[in-house]
Order: C-alpha cells, then structure tokens, then sequence
C-alpha cells in the first residue's frame, strides 16, 4: 500500500490512491484526472449534477415519505372547536292509566205491590142496619162478642161466599184453623155480616194469638184482615 494520494476532481480534498470514491462528498474519484475547477458559481459537470439531483431527489422522498406518515394519524378535526353542549332528553310524560269502568251493579227488582182487593172485611162486637160493623175492634177477649162484615164494590155477584181463618205465627207461618167454608149471600148485595157470638169460643178452640180472616168468591180473594185473640 502506498501513501499516494488523489484529490477528488469535485471538492479538492485528498484520498488515499486506493479510495473509490471521495470520503468527503462521495463523488466517485477519478483516478489519473486532476480536479475539474468549475467555471462559474455552480458547478456544469456530469458527476455533479448527478450528485445535487441525489441530493434533491433525496430530500424530496424524505418530504413525500413525511406527508404519507402524517396521513396515517390525521389530526382530529375536533381539537379546538368548541364541542356542541348535549340538550337534555326529553322523557315521554306517561299517560295515565285508565282505569277500568265498573260494571253496573245490577239493580234488584223492585217488587211489584199487590193488587188492591176489590173487598173490605171489619170486625167489632155489633152490625148496623146495612149488615156493616159498627166499630172496628182489633183484638178481642173472652167476655167481647164477634162480629165481622165484608163488602164488596159491584156486589158479590155469585150466590156463596168462602170463609177461611189462619194462625199467623211469629216467624209469618201460617196454620189453617178454619177450612173454608161457604155462606149464602144475595149476589146483587155488595154488604154481608153477622154476629157470631162470644169471643171466647175461638180462644178456647184456637188460642189466643193473632189470626187472618179471609173471603173468597169463586176461589178469587176479595177482602182480608187480621185480628188478635187475647186470653183477658
């Protein structure tokens, strides 16, 4: 190895006979040429050039390889605007229930009133000239006389009438004591009565208690009433 050296015909500076190419600018060296002195401020060789457009060519892969990384992780548009202030959820009200509609109670039926009787039945101790009782007498004892009368608006118009007594208990039982039986009448009279006698043969054949006398005509009601034995 020897200690010759050779300038780079590019920047001037030594190397060592054996280098390639210029340690200092990298220019390939010219081995047997002396340095080419540019002329002008720039230099015109062919080297050069393809030295500076190295140069330039690496520069701008470095500025396109530096735009290609920065639009992998673009910039968030966001930074620095103002972020929109979230309106509040507006919750549905929630209508209410309806609630359900009760069904009408049913209504009991009224009970419809017993017709009138077409007849009126009195009872008392004695009997005016019309065969009507004179005083109306509710409850009776041993020592009173019965009497009772029974009219009927239009007459009887039948030539019997049907009479028929029951016991009358607390609890509204009935108890027959009298089966009915028939008495002649004028059908064209409207008034029948008679005085029966002394009180006390019901109470010794009944018993004291309250009773219901009823009349029939044609086995059709036509006149009741109720009265009390008593025993004095």
């Amino acid at each position: 190895m020897t200690d010759e050296t050779v300038d780079c015909f590019n920047c001037g500076r030594p190397n060592p006979d054996w280098a390639q190419v210029c340690r200092s600018c990298g220019v390939a060296l010219r081995h047997g040429e002396s340095r080419i002195v540019p002329a002008g401020p720039l230099p015109t060789d062919r080297d050069s050039l393809i030295s500076i457009g190295a140069v330039i060519a690496t520069i701008i892969g470095a500025v396109l390889l530096g735009l290609f990384i920065s639009s992998l992780n673009p910039t968030d548009p966001t930074v620095g605007q103002e972020s929109p202030t979230p309106e509040p959820t507006v919750e549905p009200t929630p209508e209410p229930t309806p609630e359900p509609t009760p069904e009408p109670t049913p209504e009991e039926p009224t009970p419809e009133p017993e017709p009138e009787l077409p007849g009126v039945l009195a009872f008392g101790q004695a009997l005016d000239d019309n065969r009507r009782v004179t005083e109306t007498v509710e409850t009776f004892t041993p020592g009173m006389t019965f009497a009772y009368s029974v009219t009927v608006e239009g007459g009887f118009g039948e030539p019997q009438i049907f009479n028929e007594v029951v016991r009358v208990g607390e609890d509204e039982e009935e108890t027959v004591v009298l089966e009915r039986e028939g008495v002649n009448v004028d059908p064209a009279s409207d008034t029948f009565g008679y005085v029966i006698g002394q009180a006390s043969a019901f109470i010794e054949a009944w018993g004291p208690g309250e009773y219901e006398w009823r009349v029939y005509v044609a086995d059709e009601l036509v006149a009741e009433e109720r009265f009390r034995l008593a025993e004095g």
